[in-house]
């Protein structure tokens, strides 16, 4: 009995993206429906994939599948790996001027040559579905939430769902980059977080990790936040995604040393199936934020 209680607490404390996911896409297909109900159609989400990587077959698959079961047109293209910066960037404007391109995805990695944050750039804000043009990162400061980085957002949407008040709530992030640690302490700090933020030049992280009330780490380090850097009660976002080799063979495991953070947190997202699906339902909110703000600037039919 009291081994049957101590499965059902440790379940407990396992902060799935599932649910959150699935209640998200069903907000999203609602949304879409209402549209379609009023005569309103939305574009279609456009992937571009800049020569077939193998890598990122899966996070294709997961977006298609995602804009599928919320009623959301999606096209994948592959461009050759011999395009040049400059006639990636005019296929970029291009579309940028299509009204029936409703978002575009860059996918990562892009080949040597090809200057990421350039592209990034040239997606319009109001077709940056991702969030990662410099434009909308840069939005955040100033509290416009609409199109923030999906990844970041996902984080902070999971830490919602422990039902923790956000006003005032410690926050320590461990990992200061530019599309996912700085954007997201941005985001929390809109919604009422003290946050701090940790980085390779952080003298003690656990020091401040150990006051906080809640931890979210990425830094790409297999099980850096250990049990002893958590207060107890805490919870714990890992958005860290670790290629190790296990008994049986290569596996995925997060920042977090979950089984041991486990015994202390009240909350701790699993790697795989926490942060991940939450960022794809995140773009298809983003998605749906961005066909509204399209209307809003007469760019689609009202």
């Amino acid at each position: 009995m009291a081994a049957t209680a101590r499965t059902a607490k440790q379940l407990q404390m396992l902060l799935s993206g599932k649910p959150v996911r699935e209640r998200i896409l069903r907000e999203v297909r609602d949304a879409v429906t209402a549209e379609a109900a009023a005569g309103r159609t939305f574009g279609r989400i456009v992937s571009v994939s800049i020569g077939r990587r193998q890598e990122i077959a899966v996070y294709i698959r997961g977006q298609a599948r995602a804009a599928h079961e919320c009623g959301l047109n999606f096209e994948e293209l592959f461009w050759s790996e011999d395009l040049s910066q400059e006639d990636c960037k005019k296929r970029i404007v291009a579309m940028n001027s299509d009204p029936d391109v409703l978002g575009i995805i860059l996918q990562r990695p892009v080949p040597k040559g090809i200057n990421v944050r350039s592209l990034q750039s040239a997606i319009h804000p109001l077709k940056d579905i991702e969030g990662m043009n410099p434009a909308s990162i840069g939005n955040i400061v100033y509290n416009d939430l609409a199109l923030a980085p999906c990844t970041a957002a996902a984080s902070v949407e999971l830490l919602k769902e422990t039902g923790l008040n956000l006003n005032g709530l410690e926050v320590v992030m461990i990992g200061h980059s530019e599309i996912v640690g700085k954007p997201a302490a941005f985001l929390l700090m809109a919604q009422g977080a003290t946050v701090t933020v940790c980085h390779h030049l952080t003298r003690s992280v656990a020091m401040h990790s150990r006051r906080a009330d809640a931890v979210i780490v990425a830094v790409g380090i297999p099980n850096f936040l250990t049990a002893e850097m958590v207060k107890p009660g805490a919870a714990v976002i890992d958005i860290g995604i670790n290629h190790v080799r296990g008994p049986k063979g290569q596996m995925i495991v997060g920042d977090v040393d979950t089984e041991a953070v486990r015994g202390v947190a009240s909350w701790v997202t699993p790697v795989p199936g926490g942060v991940g699906p939450v960022t794809v339902a995140m773009l298809m909110r983003n998605a749906v934020a961005a066909h509204t703000m399209q209307v809003e600037a007469g760019w689609r039919e009202a």
